[in-house]
């Protein structure tokens, strides 16, 4: 079976969702209802003996007064509505839990946006999950009942590896390069000087980052929320830039932090339940490293490859949170994929990396199953999903911190067909499709509707003439980072090894968000999400021009599996202004950063009686690592400060407000306002 067809993820009865590809492409799917229902269409591949259930807002005080309200208590075994149970009643091991779990912090902010209102609820597999979704269905009390679909991959084929005849394409005139990283020039992708290999690479066919890194080479603060399988915390091109959740200890077995969540210090396993992020189980394929190397590597520093935004030793680089919704054996679910996405932005992270999705609406139905082929389509068919995303979009990131909201990026899919695939085609997301080397499509990537910008995804096909084996064309596909276990490669080659696809071309965009919010960090910038996308498109540049579309683009269909005997080819033309905007450019996006937005102020501080709320000074003021930072507080009944490594420490003493300032030990000096009241019902700012 060829690479691009060998990586599945089945998310409905036959229906395909595509994603993670070894050097190989895929990307998604699901059953899909054209009109919205109260029940969400039905798949044989549900998750049998639980349902996903919105209740009625009139119903939201029952569920609370019933102990749901917090996940301390774990899953109940009564609703507190009596229709509701009175259903379930008849159907043995009934529990109920919340879908989102009670996170202090934000659960304001849940509740504006209608997320306390879903609930899961578990119950005998004897029973018919359909049949149970109807009667609930038909309650008042009931909004929405969804079916929980599993994310069931169907192979175990793993990444090309990394080995000693990839290097024989590297031509001795190639150019020097900024960093020291020695697979560097391997990546051209990263930098494309045209001299890697004899054909097939034009110069500048890359994300142009390498003069992008003369401005900023990363920024800690950025955090971008990888949701495929485990990142490899572990791995020595990526320990530095993990997040790290400093309100949790390594392998806790309490929620340390209140966030809902135990012992998520990396981030969480969302498809395990745990705090554990794993990388080793026999289904892994090591697809969320690849994703985590291309975004944040750590460059320069002697070992292995070059990142768009992983810093350097001197300046770390942008930070990876490992939201794992595929854990080895273990199939995923939309229950596990919506508590990460949530996650993602309730923990910090302005970026969420998506390389999953749908099978386009447009694909061919002789090879796919096609799924969503517009914007209520998808939404109709999937509420949970849908307010899952949004509530990122608009609740990700902090008015007062870089970006106001988050950026969320999609592959656009690998089904050769002419219309992006869902969620990347709806028009809040960055849809992603994939190039080749010299700037020509992909020949699997989708295009056309929905697409909104093209990056480096790989072409293996294409590069058929390079390698043997199962290596050949590896070198026209994307190089980075692996887990030890599945790279497949021995000594300093270990750890690293070759992947394509549009979940390959997606990351590299989501690194050069991470790279330009960076960029403002370091400006002390301030932007909104709308504002990022906008510059992002505006940008990219054009690819078109470089195409020779008197000659159609010529490639071996499942080269490593049929060697050279099923040429095809593929009439460029075709794809004329449907590559979006053009293809990303990481400096010419930082310098439109620089100009865009407002300068950061100091923020005002909410606390409560007894509380406490940490800022960080430095983001304020430009250069602020170098400074020193004293507050003044006038009225210091109400409130206190101190100083706690670099950070400052707010503490509620009263109920009230004053007036405060601070002053940086080279002279500037900014006011704000701190506000003490008292918490509500347990629950910060409720």
């Amino acid at each position: 079976m060829h690479m691009k067809n060998i990586y599945r993820i089945i998310f409905t009865a036959a229906l395909l969702l595509a994603g993670l590809s070894a050097c190989s492409v895929e990307e998604p799917v699901t059953g899909g209802a054209n009109e919205p229902e109260k029940v969400s269409p039905v798949g044989s591949d549900v998750v049998t003996g639980e349902l996903l259930v919105r209740f009625d807002e009139s119903v939201s005080r029952i569920l609370d007064e019933a102990g749901l309200i917090t996940k301390s208590a774990g899953a109940a075994d009564r609703s507190g509505i009596l229709s509701v149970d009175e259903i379930l009643d008849l159907v043995e091991g009934y529990q109920i839990e919340r879908v989102f779990p009670v996170d202090v912090r934000t659960e304001e902010k849940a509740r504006q946006e209608g997320l306390h209102l879903w609930y899961v609820v578990r119950f005998s597999e004897e029973h018919s999950v359909e049949k149970v979704a109807s009667d609930l269905a038909k309650l008042g009390e009931v909004s929405r009942v969804e079916f929980n679909r599993t994310l069931k991959r169907a192979s175990q084929t793993k990444a090309v590896p990394l080995t000693e005849a990839s290097f024989k394409a590297m031509r001795s005139s190639a150019k020097p390069l900024k960093y020291n990283d020695p697979h560097l020039g391997l990546q051209w992708h990263m930098v494309n000087n045209g001299d890697l290999a004899e054909t097939k690479f034009i110069a500048g066919a890359d994300v142009n980052v390498e003069k992008a890194w003369d401005l900023c080479a990363g920024d800690p603060s950025i955090i971008v929320a990888v949701l495929d399988e485990g990142v490899d915390f572990s791995h020595p091109d990526l320990k530095a830039n993990m997040w790290v959740n400093e309100g949790e200890t390594w392998r806790s077995t309490e929620d340390n932090d209140g966030n809902g969540y135990v012992g998520d210090y990396y981030g969480y396993n969302f498809a395990a339940g745990n705090g554990i992020i794993s990388t080793n189980g026999r289904y892994d394929t090591g697809h969320g490293t690849h994703v985590a190397g291309v975004i944040a590597a750590a460059n320069d520093n002697g070992i292995g490859i070059s990142s768009i935004a992983g810093g350097t030793p001197e300046n770390p680089g942008v930070k990876i949170m490992s939201c794992q919704i595929f854990s080895g054996a273990l199939a995923g679910t939309v229950l596990d994929e919506v508590r990460a996405i949530k996650y993602a932005a309730d923990n910090g992270a302005v970026i969420l990396q998506c390389s999953w999705g749908y099978i386009s609406g447009a694909a061919n139905p002789y090879d796919w199953t096609p799924q969503f082929s517009d914007d209520d389509q998808w939404k109709q068919s999937n509420v949970l999903e849908f307010m899952a995303l949004d509530y990122f979009v608009h609740n990700a990131g902090s008015p007062d911190g870089v970006i106001d909201g988050g950026i969320v990026v999609f592959a656009a899919g690998n089904e050769y067909a002419p219309a992006s695939s869902y969620p990347a085609a709806y028009p809040e997301f960055v849809s992603v499709a994939a190039t080749a080397g010299d700037y020509t499509p992909a020949v699997y990537t989708n295009y056309g509707p929905g697409t909104t910008i093209s990056a480096p995804g790989g072409d293996q096909d294409y590069y058929f003439e390079y390698g043997e084996g199962p290596n050949t064309g590896a070198i026209g596909c994307v190089l980075s980072t692996l887990p030890y276990n599945v790279s497949g490669s021995a000594g300093p080659l270990a750890g690293y090894g070759y992947m394509e696809g549009t979940s390959m071309a997606c990351p590299h965009v989501s690194g050069v968000v991470a790279l330009g919010l960076s960029y403002a960090a370091q400006l002390r910038r301030h932007v909104n999400a709308e504002e990022v996308k906008e510059l992002l498109y505006s940008t990219a540049r054009p690819i078109e021009p470089f195409w020779n579309t008197e000659t159609p683009k010529q490639f071996y269909k499942f080269v490593t599996d049929l060697s050279q005997v099923h040429l095809s080819s593929m009439n460029l033309n075709n794809y004329k202004g449907k590559m979006g905007h053009g293809q990303v450019d990481a400096y010419a996006f930082l310098q439109a950063i620089a100009g865009a937005g407002s300068d950061m102020t100091f923020p005002n501080v909410y606390v409560a009686v007894g509380g406490t709320s940490t800022l960080v000074p430095s983001m304020y003021f430009k250069n602020g690592d170098a400074l020193t930072y004293t507050v003044t507080i006038e009225n210091g009944s109400i409130a206190s400060c101190e100083s706690v490594n670099g950070k400052l420490v707010f503490k509620g003493l009263a109920n009230g407000q004053t007036a405060a300032s601070v002053k940086a030990s080279n002279g500037e000096t900014a006011s704000f306002v701190i506000t003490v009241r008292n918490s509500a019902a347990g629950n910060g700012w409720l």
